[in-house]
């Protein structure tokens, strides 16, 4: 652990919460996951010993807190960790607001399922399981399927064919399901583009994107900046 040696509260929160993935594990427990294995689907790149380190970590100061379930270990939150879900929801919103577009290595379907199967809207799916098939154009042959199974009481994707009937099938680019899922454009727009194309019951295309939790219509769109960096809102004639 580094220490800055500042009495300042900022200088003393980031001991424990600069270092690299510690808030991304942080972000893991916020949205529910519990065990170490689903932990690591948030953090894909991350390695399993480094994971293990710094959960031992944030132990140690007391952000989280760990019980026996069987033959694994549950992970949560104690009061001072879930205290940082306004931080981690701040941090987010403000990169959504200040930072710049998306870069082809920042794009990863791996992550970008597994983030929207855990926040399905469930109370708006059909009695059953619903299969969501999902190809992507521009990623590599063994990235380009995936399968969405939704049901109201658990949701799962696989990047291979699990066999089961498929409700609606959506065509798109991942760069494409990727600005879908940060709001950055509606799921009309992108019909409407031409960047993303269904194939299933007319009931089930049009209930997709509700099924899917994306966003009706983008997020509040970046301010637009002169030359000189100053908003341009801001400036008088």
């Amino acid at each position: 652990m580094g220490t800055y040696y500042q009495f300042c509260p900022v200088s003393k929160a980031l001991e424990v919460l600069d270092e690299r993935w510690t808030l991304l594990i942080v972000r893991e427990l916020l949205m529910g996951s519990r065990h170490f294995n689903d932990i690591r689907r948030g953090v894909p790149r991350m390695s399993p010993a480094l994971l293990v380190k710094r959960l031992q970590r944030l132990e140690r100061v007391g952000v989280i807190e760990r019980f026996p379930d069987g033959n694994k270990v549950i992970y949560r939150l104690t009061p001072a960790g879930k205290d940082l879900q306004q931080i981690v929801d701040g941090l987010g919103d403000w990169s959504m607001r200040w930072l710049p577009e998306l870069g082809d290595e920042d794009l990863d379907p791996h992550l970008l399922f597994w983030d929207m199967r855990r926040q399905v809207a469930r109370d708006d799916l059909p009695p059953g399981r619903t299969v969501v098939h999902v190809l992507l154009g521009d990623v590599e042959p063994k990235s380009q399927r995936w399968w969405l199974i939704l049901a109201s009481d658990d949701a799962d994707v696989c990047d291979f064919d699990p066999g089961l009937p498929v409700a609606v099938t959506v065509e798109t680019t991942l760069r494409c399901m990727t600005h879908l899922w940060r709001g950055e454009v509606s799921w009309r727009e992108a019909v409407r583009a031409g960047d993303l194309v269904t194939t299933g019951s007319r009931t089930a295309s049009r209930a997709v994107p509700r099924w899917l939790n994306v966003r009706a219509t983008p997020a509040d769109p970046r301010p637009q900046f002169t030359v000189s960096g100053r908003l341009a809102a801001n400036l008088h004639p």
